[in-house]
């Protein structure tokens, strides 16, 4: 007559290992990741005179990216360390050139009347663009808006974007709008 070796009782494992997950997902505290905030431009308006449109035209700047990874923002080439600076031209367009973005006159709630920017950034790149000239230009657009931020909330302020309040940080995001369209990528290289 053989010996019966002795079973390991197993009923409760799955209730210690359902409890033992219940508890890391109490505790663990999960990065949310915040995407890139993209605000497209307004359709236009079918009825809409052909001379707007052409009106219309200077407030938008297209940057594209090539499947060599050479960026052309407007009608100029030119290196990504560049781009920052020309993004903010853009948007300021500090001697009212006809050629860049008009401004508007808008009140914004307890700050009163401001000039803001009609600019859209327009942003192609290439099905072969590579992930780092991407993000690389993608980060220049980004820090132009949030030096041109600093700026504004340095002048009405005296202090960082950053630095300020949830309020106060509602009146420099109206005033200095992050309008950036992102089209689909497509082979802007032979274009």
């Amino acid at each position: 007559m053989g010996k019966k070796t002795p079973e390991i009782n197993s009923s409760s494992t799955a209730d210690m290992a359902f409890l033992l997950l219940c508890f890391f997902m109490m505790t663990t505290t999960m990065d949310q990741d915040k995407g890139l905030q993209r605000r497209l431009p307004p359709m236009p308006d079918p009825n809409q005179k052909a001379e707007d449109q052409k009106v219309n035209r200077r407030n938008i700047i297209v940057v594209k990216i090539n499947s060599a990874d050479k960026l052309l923002a407007g009608s100029e080439p030119m290196h990504v360390s560049q781009l920052k600076d020309k993004i903010k031209e853009f948007l300021t367009n500090p001697n009212n050139d006809a050629n860049l973005p008009e401004k508007e006159e808008i009140e914004i709630e307890n700050f009163g009347p401001c000039m803001v920017s009609k600019g859209v950034i327009s942003l192609q790149n290439d099905r072969g663009t590579s992930y780092q000239a991407y993000i690389a230009v993608q980060n220049e657009l980004v820090k132009a808006v949030n030096e041109l931020r600093d700026d504004f909330a340095m002048a009405n302020f005296a202090k960082l974007y950053s630095k300020c309040n949830e309020e106060e940080q509602e009146i420099v995001r109206k005033a200095v709008p992050q309008n950036i369209s992102e089209a689909e990528p497509k082979d802007v290289s032979k274009k």
